[in-house]
Order: C-alpha cells, then structure tokens, then sequence
C-alpha cells in the first residue's frame, strides 16, 4: 500500500480526480527508470484523462551517483514551472548524464543556470527529496522504478500491454 497520499506536494500530471492513480517512485540514472519512461508516456497518451501521473524521487545514490543531482535539477526546474520539461529531458538523455547535462538542460529550459548550479551544489531540495525516498521506504519500495494504481502496489512487469491491463481491471472495479 502507498503510505504517504498525493498532495499538491506532489509532481502531478493529469486530473486529480481521474478514475487511476499511477505513483512512480523512480530515480533519473536508473535504466530501468529510463526503459518505463516512454512506457509511463504511453499509458498517459492511452489513457488520457482518466490517468493520473504522480512522480516521486527515489535516488538510490549508492549505485547511481548523479541520480540525486539530477533530483536536485528537477525540483530546481519545478520552482520555474518548468518540472515536467526537466523530467522527460533528464529521462531523454540519460545516456549522457554529467553535471555538464544539467546546466544545458537548465539552458535549453532558460532556467537562471547559476542559480541551478547553485542549488545542485547547495543540495537545496534535498529535504524534499529525502521526504519522497522516506515515503517510498514506508510504502514498501526497495528498487526503482516501483509503480502503485491506486495505492497498490504494481507487482508486474513493466511493459505496455501489462500495464494496460492492471489498470484496465482497476477501472472495470470503478
């Protein structure tokens, strides 16, 4: 079960009140993470409003030692309006990832790159980071990516078609 509830806190795609709730908790250098991301897309293109889409950090920053920077540069570019753009460019080049990729990411966006800089080294959204991971942990969630509908936990593969299909049953339950 999804512990910590979707609050304006949260990185939000969609209608609040759409039908399903998909929660992600995933990390930016993960490939996992960047193989469900067009697949995350997909659903959102397939299911249109009744889709929900909810974006957490989970940095595991043993493995992956830029996936909190980037963390960092995604909340930076949400104090612009501007996080989903970040998101998908940071998920869009993740084969390229370096402190480098960040500040033309911040550029590409026109985002104030010195004050991107600043808040990476600063690691000035680490409490909000740190809260997400938390609420991952208490909710169960041990890897990346890790997907609930509608506060359960999503067990299966992540693929197109067996996502379709969990959430096609969840809405038949509606």
């Amino acid at each position: 079960m999804l512990k910590n509830q979707v609050s304006p806190d949260d990185h939000i795609q969609g209608r609040t009140n759409a039908l399903i709730t998909l929660v992600e908790y995933g990390d930016y250098q993960c490939p996992y993470c960047g193989l469900a991301y067009p697949i995350v897309k997909a659903l959102q293109n397939h299911f249109d409003d009744q889709l929900c889409f909810v974006f957490r950090n989970f940095p595991l920053t043993e493995v992956h030692p830029l996936a909190e920077p980037a963390a960092e540069c995604a909340e930076f570019a949400a104090t612009q309006n501007r996080f989903w753009e970040m998101h998908d460019l940071l998920y869009e080049n993740q084969g390229r990832f370096n402190h480098p990729l960040f500040q033309e990411l911040g550029q590409i966006l026109k985002l104030p790159v010195e004050d991107l800089e600043q808040a990476i080294e600063n690691k000035a959204f680490e409490s909000k980071i740190r809260k997400d991971f938390i609420g991952g942990v208490k909710s169960g969630v041990n890897g990346t990516p890790t997907f609930f509908m509608n506060e359960q936990r999503y067990n299966g593969p992540v693929e197109f078609q067996s996502m379709v299909s969990a959430i096609e049953s969840l809405l038949t339950l509606k």
